[in-house]
Parts: C-alpha cells; sequence; structure tokens
C-alpha cells in the first residue's frame, strides 16, 4: 500500500469515528427532554395578602429529617457572623438554637501538628440519626446531610475533641 493510500484510510477512519462520536451524542442529547426556561414570577395583589412562612425553630419530636433546614439555617447564620468559624463557634450556636449540647460531636480545629484543619465535623444525634456539617476549604464550604447512627452509638467516624465548655 502506498503513502497517499494509507492517509487516505487513516483520513477515513478518523472521519468515521467522529462521525460515529457526533451520532452518539446527538442520540444522547435527543433522549433528555428540553428545558423550558421559567419565568420569575411578578408580584400580585394576591401574593401580598399571602401569609408569609413561618421561621425556622428547633422541633425536638421531628428528629433529624425534619430539623435539617433549621441546622443549615443556624450553621449559615454562624458563618455569616465569622466566615473563619471554628468547632465552638458552630456547637455554640447550636446549643443557642436549642440543640442538645450532650449529643454533639465536632472534630479538632488544628491537626496533629498544630495546622489549620482543612475541614471541621459537628454533629448532633436525634434518635438513630445525625445532623451532620462539615465546612472547610476544602470540601468547597458548609455542607451538611442526614445519616444514620454509627453502630458505636456516634455520629462522626474517627477522633473528635470534648465539648467541655
Amino acid at each position: 500500500m502506498n503513502k497517499v493510500s494509507e492517509r487516505v484510510r487513516r483520513s477515513t477512519a478518523s472521519t468515521l469515528l467522529a462521525g460515529g462520536a457526533l451520532a452518539v451524542v446527538v442520540f444522547v442529547a435527543g433522549c433528555t427532554a428540553p428545558v423550558e426556561p421559567t419565568a420569575t414570577p411578578t408580584p400580585s395583589a394576591s401574593a401580598s395578602s399571602e401569609t408569609p412562612a413561618a421561621p425556622l425553630t428547633y422541633q425536638p419530636d421531628a428528629g433529624a429529617e425534619g430539623n435539617l433546614d433549621y441546622f443549615n439555617q443556624v450553621n449559615t447564620q454562624t458563618l455569616g457572623a465569622n466566615a473563619e468559624a471554628d468547632g465552638r463557634a458552630f456547637i455554640d450556636g447550636l446549643v443557642t438554637a436549642g440543640f442538645d449540647k450532650a449529643a454533639m460531636e465536632v472534630t479538632n480545629d488544628t491537626t496533629t501538628i498544630g495546622n489549620k484543619a482543612d475541614s471541621i465535623q459537628f454533629s448532633v444525634k436525634m434518635g438513630d440519626n445525625c445532623l451532620i456539617g462539615q465546612n472547610g476549604p476544602s470540601v468547597g464550604g458548609y455542607h451538611s446531610t442526614v445519616a444514620t447512627a454509627l453502630g458505636t452509638g456516634k455520629c462522626l467516624v474517627g477522633n473528635t475533641r470534648a465539648i467541655d465548655w
């Protein structure tokens, strides 16, 4: 086979591969429903007469799932007051908001060699579940979740520090 026909064969194979890849992309794109832009509702007379949503509060009988939004609100307020909030600030904010301090855990603010921790975790155990918050630059800021308590009865894996204040 001469060099010209080898180049033509390679070019044809590349074109077929690229065309096949494009067909797959078009096919997959065609499988999704188009997303319609949503309009932002404009205020109306009836909107002003609606009762505003009740403020979030601690609901001791609602469990972890029922208190997740409030947990997030409290922690977001803690960060609003101090973007560099440490574990104690989160715990103190949660206690002030009504969560049970005895049910909380928090990781250390510093590493074993004294550097600032890249992220900290804190939790509140509620029944068999846990509200878990995490904050720090290595995790992209604040995040939270509800998780089942560990077999140990705790919420956090690894070393935690005493909440002795």
